[in-house]
């Protein structure tokens, strides 16, 4: 008997490990860990930025470097992304990590709004911030918990996924009710912001530059197109004044790494030295940026291999890894010591800056979204300003944008075929866009732009993954959610294109 009531105890005090071992992760993302609505705003904005950035920067490295090549990290094992082998546990990282900082942005945005904290203007940063993070999670998994995700106060751990056209569309309503809120409202705590330093103006201008990056996003979807492609020539055209974007790189949304505190970047403790080092730097990426002679190679800390600089081809087959040449260079490099490092610049936190704005613009008025402003004139300003993003005093005489655009055979000509002109854009804006979490990826999903070139060791067909699967715990503590999701969209699989990609 006492060995029965023995086994009866330990079967009972295993379920209830594997229980909470399969809730792992899952009721943290739809909880508040750090007792956030005790919290005033102005203690809640920085930490929900640092660490989302910090969760961007580091998946952006080993994710979307990969397979937009950027860096090859070469290896004939299973699981490398530049050869689309994607396992199932790329999916948890960002998941995990996004779903944990929106609870923080949603508490930022319900504690702005009570009588006793009231404030228009971090709760117009709140949904700002909000729709920037759902915006990634959405482009990244497709369907996802959008209306009832972290809700794990309210006990509601296993949420609806929502269609990624109704999070969109809410996407936008949010996105407008944070360009009300902020219209005139009042500066927030500058040590809170370490984006703006709590200018309200510039983060509406944030988030109407964010609005228009979402709206190209669905501009090419048929069964959207009309309503978004209006709403383009309504911000723009129309009612400019109403919805002010970023006019300048002073506007970029940059959170500024600083080396102090918690503004020190996730690199620097998230990643080795030698680690850092380790992935060579893809041939497409660097072929490009030699032939321009861009001012961007040193600034970008890249170190060089016989006195030039020099990429692997990405996508190789196994057992033919070329010989690693240029790389990323660290703080110490011994003999060939680094000026400095892409390790703790503080221009690593880039959200959205004005460079890409510009060659979103460039592309609406090419496609005849627009009429205020000339392609030309939007591709040159973001030519301008991805460059001096990174090298702010490149363009003093003699050196304009012109002369730079003529010796790079980069410039525009309207003659050109709507192809040529979008790759012209892309390629660029594929520059501007560096680090910035997984938009060249989703970019390129979007338009197919730029062309990167395909090596024979690529699988999924040579197709480049459509989207990361869900992380498999969901499939264990939320299953008729997650079978709703995937009769709805489509198998969890890489090959699965999420909404805005169907015609």
């Amino acid at each position: 008997m006492k060995k029965n009531i023995y086994k009866v105890i330990c079967t009972l005090l295993l379920l209830a490990v594997v229980q909470t071992s399969c809730k792992k992760g899952f009721e943290e993302i739809n909880t508040d860990p750090n007792n956030s609505p005790t919290a005033l705003p102005e203690q809640l904005l920085a930490p929900a930025l640092v660490n989302t950035l910090a969760a961007n920067m580091l998946r952006a490295r080993t994710w979307n470097n990969e397979l937009m090549q950027v860096t090859v990290n070469e290896t004939d094992g299973e699981g490398a992304v530049f050869r689309y082998d994607i396992r199932i546990s790329n999916a948890d990282y960002t998941y995990n990590n996004l779903y944990a900082q929106l609870t923080n942005f949603k508490d930022l945005y319900n504690i702005a709004g009570q009588p006793l904290t009231l404030s228009k203007g971090y709760q117009g940063i709140a949904l700002i911030c909000q729709s920037w993070v759902y915006s990634i999670l959405t482009d990244t998994y497709g369907d996802i918990p959008y209306f009832q995700s972290n809700e794990g106060k309210d006990l509601l751990f296993k949420p609806v996924f929502d269609k990624q056209k109704d999070i969109y569309l809410d996407i936008f309503k949010q996105l407008e009710a944070a360009n009300t809120l902020l219209t005139g409202a009042p500066n927030v705590v500058g040590a809170s912001d370490p984006v703006f330093n709590g200018n309200a103006a510039q983060w509406r201008k944030f988030g109407n530059s964010l609005y228009l990056r979402l709206l190209m996003r669905l501009s090419g979807k048929a069964e959207v197109a009309a309503l978004v492609q209006a709403k383009i020539k309504d911000m723009v055209d129309n009612n400019a004044a109403t919805y002010p974007i970023m006019a300048s790189n002073t506007d970029a949304a940059v959170l500024k790494w600083t080396g102090t505190g918690a503004l020190t970047s996730p690199f620097v403790n998230g990643v080795r030295e030698q680690d850092w080092r380790a992935p060579a730097i893809a041939s497409f990426f660097l072929d490009n940026l030699n032939k321009w002679a861009d001012p961007r190679l040193p600034a970008w800390s890249i170190g060089t291999y016989n006195g030039g600089y020099v990429g692997v081809p990405s996508g190789y087959l196994p057992g033919n890894a070329p010989v690693g040449k240029s790389y990323f260079l660290s703080n110490i490099q011994g003999s060939n010591m680094a000026a400095k490092s892409l390790l703790t610049d503080p221009l690593m936190g880039n959200i959205m800056n004005y460079g890409e704005l510009q060659f979103l613009l460039a592309e609406a008025s090419v496609k005849g979204y627009i009429s205020t402003g000339t392609a030309k004139a939007y591709y040159d300003k973001g030519v301008e300003a991805g460059v001096t993003f990174w090298v702010p005093t490149y363009f003093t005489s003699p050196i304009t944008v012109a002369t730079y655009e003529a010796a790079a055979d980069i410039t525009w000509n309207d003659t050109f075929s709507l192809d040529t002109k979008m790759e012209m854009i892309h390629v660029q804006k594929y520059y501007t866009m560096f680090w910035t979490d997984f938009e060249q990826w989703f970019e390129y999903r979007r338009t197919g732009h730029p062309n990167i070139p395909k090596g024979p060791g690529l699988v999924n067909g040579g197709v480049m993954p459509a989207r990361l699967m869900y992380p498999q715990y969901i499939q264990a503590v939320n299953p008729t959610n997650y079978k709703a999701a995937v009769a709805a969209q489509g198998p969890d699989v890489i090959s699965t294109q999420v909404w805005w990609q169907k015609p």
